[in-house]
């Protein structure tokens, strides 16, 4: 997610794909979310066995070896990237690319829901091993500093870059409202999920906004309550990063509820978000995500969800601007 110095929070970069990029397993329905999921790798039990066979189990540290699981800190709320399916079961891009990274680790990936804006708190209390939740690379998350009053809140994160996703506007499909550019939600109201880079976004261009044209913005807990405000008609138009706000155009209301409009904002890379002092996990994390990169695993995800244009070539420590 992403904003204006922050995206899911920040900003300026390139473009990336149009909905018909978004070819995603059309049965998959957006669904709430639940309080805590396991997804991806081994099972404990076999751990061992498991860790054997993991050509990168040595690089994790002893204490994640021994539990055999890496816990993730997840708002799973945010199709296609990491949501619920009709079954329950936590599934998406992250959780694929969890799966594969486990594989190569030889542990499991734990998802525990949380909600966005409370990942990194939890990370540095020691509740999660790691973030994973659609989170832009920036340098204020890697500071530790607040992009809203530019003050250090704590320690900061490091990031394992592994995906590159701008951010969308999005209105009710045929209502476009005359929305093509940011500075078109002048006069309007918009919504987005609290603590995100749409979120930041809109409240940059606000403060452009002539006299007697406010933006209104309301932010929610997930995305998914955004939309239902818009789909109700409670708003004039939603932003989320891309790759969201296609998802949901493409599926909600078997695709009659919303259209994108105008073009994609402010790509920045997605990162995998790790504790200051966990370098030995940290760097563990980017030798897995380069392995699934290099074997293949990596682009069949990609494939498998129609986000290939938000593809890397390979995992970049704290690459966000």
């Amino acid at each position: 997610m992403t904003a204006s110095s922050t995206r899911r929070t920040t900003a300026t970069r390139n473009r990336l794909a149009a909905v018909g990029s978004i070819a995603v397993a059309g049965a998959l329905l957006l669904t709430g979310c639940g309080d805590q999921t396991e997804g991806g790798g081994s099972d404990e039990s076999t751990g061992t066995a498991t860790q054997s066979a993991a050509p990168l189990a040595d690089k994790l540290p002893q204490s994640i070896r021994d539990k055999g699981v890496i816990r993730v800190g997840s708002d799973i709320a945010y199709a296609p990237v990491e949501f619920k399916d009709e079954s329950g079961k936590t599934v998406g891009i992250d959780p694929d690319l969890a799966d594969a990274m486990g594989k190569q680790l030889g542990v499991k990936f734990e998802f525990e829901n949380g909600t966005f804006d409370t990942l990194l708190t939890g990370l540095r209390s020691n509740r999660y091993d790691i973030a994973m939740s659609a989170m832009t690379d920036t340098k204020e998350r890697q500071e530790g500093i607040d992009s809203e009053t530019g003050k250090k809140v704590g320690e900061g994160v490091d990031f394992v870059d592994y995906f590159t996703a701008g951010v969308s506007i999005y209105t009710k499909k045929g209502d476009d409202q005359g929305i093509k550019t940011w500075s078109d939600l002048c006069g309007k109201k918009l919504v987005v999920q609290r603590g995100t880079v749409s979120e930041d976004l809109a409240k940059d261009e606000a403060k452009k906004c002539p006299s007697g044209k406010k933006l209104t913005i309301e932010a929610f807990d997930n995305d998914q309550q955004a939309q239902t405000r818009l789909r109700a008609g409670g708003a004039d138009a939603g932003s989320s990063d891309f790759p969201v706000a296609a998802y949901a155009v493409k599926t909600s209301g078997g695709g009659n509820d919303f259209q994108l409009v105008g073009e994609q904002v402010e790509a920045a890379p997605y990162g995998i978000a790790i504790a200051k002092d966990q370098a030995e996990l940290r760097d563990a994390i980017k030798a897995a995500m380069d392995a699934v990169i290099e074997n293949g695993e990596y682009t069949k995800v990609l494939e498998k969800w129609g986000v290939t244009e938000g593809a890397v070539d390979e995992a970049v420590v704290n690459g966000g601007k």
